[in-house]
């Protein structure tokens, strides 16, 4: 009688403790349901081996309150320190300062002066993988509600980057826009150390030089200049670029001579000299107004000097 007293009260005291568990489980969340899930796999890591028998075995008795507390192991804790991401990223920018003056005092871009002054070719950009095409950003007239969609990607054999999509010159249903149909490929600011604006120097160059391979349709190329001056953001220098369909390749060269002055799309009847010591990026529109899928392949974009200009 004596033994069926104690295996009654026992039952009833396993009974009265296993109810905190249930209680605790809301308050765990998302850390209990992936323990408890994890005590259902048949293989464990081996470190967590030890910490899951110690698990088991205080289920079994009435301390479920260490239990819970053995589940949020410093293992499992993400190594997280905002201080020294902080003091990484300082000391990558002081690093890369630190580049930029040795490079300024040994030449244009850490070349020699010499070498530089005898450059008649250089190529800017080109396309061999996905970190080039991370210079550039694509942009339609889908910012005011059109519908043209444009994309970029690594062409053949990564040999080339391919800009496609499709221009819709239909006007959104705002009822402010009356026009739309336009899609464009421009090349993202550089920067420095600590986030600063840098430009590109070719007052030594007199051409835009570009191998494409485009659908027959016009592009306008653009350039534009560093400035911080608000009212000048909208102002930029263009000229055409005829494509020829087909499979081949041809080169394209404008003189930066015929490169016109326009503000918000709009010729200026006071035209201005493009200041080639300070373009800060170029780009590539289409709107010819011709509904339908295009597409232009680049595979780089340079500058030379063209001693018959």
């Amino acid at each position: 009688m004596a033994l069926f007293h104690k295996v009654l009260r026992g039952t009833y005291i396993l009974r009265k403790c296993s109810k905190p568990t249930s209680a605790l489980h809301p308050l765990l969340g998302i850390r209990f349901a992936d323990y408890s899930s994890s005590l259902q796999k048949p293989v464990a890591s081996p470190g967590k081996a030890s910490s899951q028998r110690k698990t088991e075995g205080g289920l079994q008795g009435h301390h479920q309150k260490e239990v819970a507390l053995d589940i949020t192991c410093p293992e499992e804790k993400p190594d997280v320190s905002f201080d020294k991401a902080i003091r990484d990223e300082a000391m990558d920018h002081f690093r890369r300062l630190k580049d930029e003056i040795v490079n300024h005092w040994k030449g244009p871009e850490g070349r020699p002066l010499q070498e530089a002054l005898l450059e008649q070719a250089k190529v800017v950009w080109q396309f061999r993988g996905k970190e080039d095409l991370d210079k550039w950003r694509v942009t339609s007239d889908k910012t005011i509600g059109g519908r043209s969609e444009v994309f970029l990607k690594m062409g053949k054999n990564n040999q080339s980057a391919l800009l496609y999509g499709t221009l819709s010159s239909e006007a959104p249903q705002d009822g402010e826009s009356a026009r739309s149909g336009y899609c464009a490929m421009i090349s993202r600011i550089p920067r420095g150390a600590f986030e600063r604006k840098l430009s590109y120097d070719w007052s030594q160059f007199n051409t835009l030089y570009l191998r494409v391979r485009g659908d027959g349709r016009p592009w306008m190329v653009n350039i534009k200049e560093d400035t911080d001056l608000l009212q000048r953001t909208n102002q930029m220098y263009s000229y055409f670029m005829f494509t020829r369909g087909g499979p081949y390749w041809q080169e394209v060269k404008i003189p930066f001579s015929k490169f016109f002055f326009s503000n918000r799309g709009r010729i200026r009847d006071v035209q201005h000299e493009l200041l080639l010591d300070k373009i800060s990026s170029i780009g590539f529109t289409l709107a010819d107004k011709v509904d339908g899928p295009f597409f232009l392949e680049i595979d780089f974009i340079g500058v030379f000097t063209d001693p018959a200009h």
